[in-house]
């Protein structure tokens, strides 16, 4: 349903207080001063903005809680507990939060779905300015619900599969497209479980290795100082026989 008209980048920035103009419509990337972009596919529209994942893998490897997920569904950042470690950005399977390399005091910048807006009732900037519908807000559960209608509907106008119901555990932003997701730049190589469970189920086993290499180490330790005391305890006729 979009048409590339980038409202909804205009309408970011705006809400932002970011610079917009035909320059900045033409950088199809996330970047410190775009948060959400329109990237273009042989002819065909598809945004990238974060996917506030359910489980996110930013929140979990934060370590000072600068980044949270909230009960209503984004994903904020709080500049003021941030230490810059920018571990988020490499954490990441989207590729989405960004880093203000140019300023004195930088910050990670990142959509936050309109948080404030949402908790006054109101739509997200981009789904307010949106002229054809391309995008919608509201309830996880109910958007699933619609994106599946859509694709009962209308079969042959889309791909059947709602992107963000099962990647990394699921997202707060769902897509519909008429043509396989990759087509569009987005990852399929995803896995379906929460990330942040993966690093924690490897970690699990950290306790086992380090009691393991310890018992090595230590028996390494004891059989190299036992030599040493038999070697003193037998003296110089001892050192001779051996």
């Amino acid at each position: 349903m979009c048409i590339g008209c980038r409202a909804c980048e205009q309408s970011c920035a705006q809400r932002w207080n970011l610079p917009w103009n035909e320059a900045v419509g033409n950088e199809e990337r996330l970047s410190a001063h775009k948060l959400t972009t329109i990237t273009t596919h042989d002819g065909r529209y598809s945004r990238r903005l974060c996917m506030h994942c359910q489980v996110p893998t930013c929140v979990s490897v934060c370590p000072v809680g600068a980044l949270q997920k909230t009960a209503e569904g984004p994903v904020v950042y709080d500049a003021g507990k941030c230490m810059g470690c920018r571990y988020c950005m490499t954490a990441c399977p989207f590729q989405v939060p960004v880093y203000e390399w140019s300023k004195r005091i930088p910050r990670v910048r990142k959509c936050d779905m309109c948080r404030d807006r949402q908790l006054a009732g109101k739509l997200t900037a981009c789904a307010e300015a949106c002229p054809t519908g391309a995008t919608s807000c509201g309830e996880r559960d109910a958007l699933i619900a619609e994106a599946r209608k859509r694709i009962s509907d209308h079969p042959g106008d889309y791909y059947p599969r709602v992107y963000g119901i099962h990647e990394v555990g699921g997202t707060s932003v769902l897509m519909l497209s008429a043509v396989p997701f990759e087509q569009l730049g987005l990852r399929t190589d995803l896995p379906g479980q929460p990330l942040p469970g993966l690093t924690w189920a490897a970690l699990a086993h950290v306790p086992d290795v380090v009691s393991v290499g310890s018992v090595l180490l230590g028996g390494i330790w004891w059989i190299t100082h036992r030599r040493e005391a038999v070697a003193r305890a037998e003296g110089p006729e001892g050192e001779r026989e051996s």
